[in-house]
Order: C-alpha cells, then sequence, then structure tokens
C-alpha cells in the first residue's frame, strides 16, 4: 500500500516483504530516489517536501490500483517522504512486481512518471545561501 512517512525507509526490507507476498512472481523492478547535492550550478544542503494532506495519499493509492491494471502486475508499492531530507538520503521508492520482466520495468517507469504529474507533493531545494521552490515537471 501506498505511504507518505517522514522517517527513511528501508530498500532491503520493503523489496524483500513485497516479493515474499506475492511469491515466485518472476520479476521484481525497483526505483529508488535520492536528494542529489547539485542543482543549477549550487550545492544543495537539503530538500524539502510538502503535500497536500489525504489527496496525496488516494492520488498514490490511484497509480498503485491504475499501474496493476494497464501493465497486469501483479502488485506495487510506493512509498514518498515528506519533510526535510538531507541529500544524499532516500526521497521515494517504488516497486513493481510482475510475472515477466517487461511488464514490472513499464509499470516501474510510468509510476515515477505518474506521480511527479498527478500526486500533489511540492518540492523546496534549499542551498548554503537561500531555498528555491521547484516548478513541476513539463
Amino acid at each position: 500500500m501506498a505511504r507518505l512517512q517522514r522517517e527513511n525507509f528501508d530498500i532491503g526490507a520493503e523489496t524483500s516483504a513485497l516479493i515474499a507476498k506475492n511469491g515466485a512472481s518472476g520479476g521484481t523492478v525497483a526505483f529508488i530516489g535520492t536528494a542529489r547535492d547539485f542543482s543549477r550550478g549550487e550545492k544543495v544542503v537539503a530538500l524539502e517536501f510538502e503535500h497536500y494532506q489525504g489527496m496525496a495519499q488516494k492520488e498514490m493509492e490511484k497509480l498503485e490500483a491504475d499501474a496493476k491494471n494497464r501493465f497486469g502486475v501483479l502488485d506495487c508499492l510506493i512509498i514518498h517522504r515528506l519533510g526535510r531530507i538531507p541529500a544524499g538520503e532516500n526521497i521515494v521508492l517504488i516497486i513493481a512486481v510482475g510475472a515477466h520482466r517487461p511488464e514490472a520495468f513499464d509499470a516501474c517507469e510510468w509510476l515515477i512518471d505518474e506521480l511527479k504529474n498527478r500526486v500533489p507533493i511540492w518540492k523546496k531545494e534549499i542551498f548554503v545561501n537561500g531555498s528555491h521552490w521547484v516548478e513541476p515537471h513539463p
């Protein structure tokens, strides 16, 4: 089940749990998004994420259901962190489990793209000398 959380997540534990839940599924693909330490030619100290409470969670759950219907994956998971995240730490984890690798790869890529387009989560880059809200991707 999709979730928003402030604390970091354990990639191995989350992946193992989803694989165990789905048995000998065939293919599991994971995407891990991390906070990079540079943007616009400046050093990024941290990122800060805010969300539209209630709506963001519902839209993430809808994305998981949509991915299952669209790609035929057996299961998937979206975790997105909120609050201040230092450079180098995990931000988002997306896992797709399929009977075969093509649908797992396709679903995972689609999920991260749709997450950025559809879920009301906003990112602020925090630099040594200031900060900047990041505009949505086209």
